[in-house]
C-alpha cells in the first residue's frame, strides 16, 4: 500500500512541475510538500483528477515554528472515498504572507481557515468571511502561537453591578518562567540531623 501511495505522489508531482517540493510517507499516509504559490493548483488537481478524486475535505490546521523565517505550516488532510485513500498536504508561510483560501474549492474549509486565523494569525486571501471564530472579537493576540503568554494579556469576568463583561490587563510581579526562588529539589542543600555522622564515616 505504501508503494502505491508513493507512486501516486510521484505521479502528482510529475503532473504539476515545480508545485510539489517533497513526497514522503508519514504514519501510513502520503504527504506532499507544496509551494505556497501553487497551493490552489495542487488542491484543484487532487479534487478533480480521475486518479485522485480527493473530494472530502477532512481537516486544516496550523503549526507554529517561531524559530523559522516562515514560521507557520498549514496542514490539510483529504480523503478520496472512490479510491479509499488519504493524503496530507503541507505548505509554509510567515506572519504577513497570505495563504490562498480553499473555501472556493471546498466549502468545509471556511471555518477551519477562520480557526487558523483566530488561533495562529494565519491570513487567508480570498476568504469570504475571515474573522475570529473561537475567541472574542476584541481579543488581543493569537493564543496557539508559541510566544503567546500562558496567562494571556487580559483577564475578564462578568460584573453583576455593571451588568456586563469587564476586562482588566493581566499584571505579573515577575516573568512567569523566571521565578527567582530556589527549588527545594535543586537549589537547597539542607543539613539534616544525622548527616554529620555520615560525613565522619569516610
Amino acid at each position: 500500500m505504501d508503494s502505491d501511495l508513493k507512486s501516486l505522489g510521484d505521479a502528482i508531482a510529475a503532473a504539476l512541475p515545480g508545485a510539489v517540493t517533497g513526497v514522503s510517507m508519514a504514519f501510513g499516509e502520503l504527504t506532499l510538500d507544496v509551494q505556497l504559490t501553487r497551493w490552489l493548483d495542487v488542491l484543484k488537481h487532487l479534487r478533480d483528477a480521475p486518479d485522485c478524486q480527493f473530494i472530502n475535505f477532512t481537516d486544516l490546521a496550523g503549526v507554529d515554528w517561531p524559530q523559522r523565517e516562515k514560521r507557520f505550516d498549514i496542514v490539510v488532510h483529504l480523503l478520496s472515498p472512490r479510491h479509499n485513500r488519504r493524503i496530507r498536504l503541507k505548505t509554509q508561510t510567515d506572519e504577513t504572507t497570505p495563504v490562498p483560501s480553499l473555501s472556493g474549492l471546498y466549502k468545509a474549509a471556511g471555518w477551519y481557515e477562520r480557526e487558523a486565523y483566530d488561533l495562529f494569525g494565519i491570513v487567508f486571501s480570498g476568504h469570504p468571511d475571515l474573522r475570529r471564530i473561537l475567541t472574542d472579537y476584541g481579543f488581543d493576540g493569537h493564543p496557539l502561537r508559541k510566544d503567546f503568554p500562558m496567562t494571556g494579556y487580559v483577564e475578564l469576568w462578568y460584573d453583576d453591578e455593571q451588568k456586563r463583561v469587564v476586562y482588566k490587563p493581566v499584571k505579573l510581579s515577575q516573568e512567569y518562567r523566571n521565578f527567582d526562588f530556589l527549588s527545594p529539589w535543586e537549589g537547597a542543600d539542607p543539613v539534616l540531623p544525622g548527616d554529620e555522622k555520615a560525613k565522619g564515616q569516610g
